[in-house]
């Protein structure tokens, strides 16, 4: 079988034409840069992306906080990703990059807290 990525590395996008059979590689051709060919082994093998989403934050002047994990987790984990996500509910105050949970569904990604929020009083 045949797959063709554009690789995301670099503003480059080099076109990448994977061989395989039965989930492993035969031939990698296109890549400019062993960034690219480990990139077109992982989107083959084993898909990763950063998560980008929000969690509920209590004691502050807005609803949700914008999290991310500070390191790609598999994408086919994604959805167990977000049931996770679901549950998580912080109290201002929060800064940027503070780590609201650690190895992120047992990989080595962190979730992390991207701005920060003040503590809002509730007699205020």
């Amino acid at each position: 079988m045949h797959k063709e990525l554009i690789c995301v590395n670099c503003p480059k996008g080099c076109r990448i034409h994977v061989e395989f059979e039965d989930k492993k590689i035969q031939n990698i051709t296109g890549y400019s840069c062993e960034n690219g060919k480990k990139y077109a082994q992982e989107e083959l093998l084993c898909p990763m992306r950063i998560l980008t989403t929000t969690v509920r934050i209590e004691q502050a002047n807005i609803r949700v906080l914008p999290v991310i994990t500070d390191s790609p987790i598999p994408l086919s984990r994604m959805k167990e990703a977000m049931e996770e996500v679901k549950k998580i509910k912080v109290r201002a105050p929060i800064a940027m990059n503070d780590i609201l949970v650690f190895h992120f569904l047992g990989t080595e990604a962190n979730l992390v807290a991207s701005r920060s929020v003040e503590r809002v009083l509730d007699n205020q």
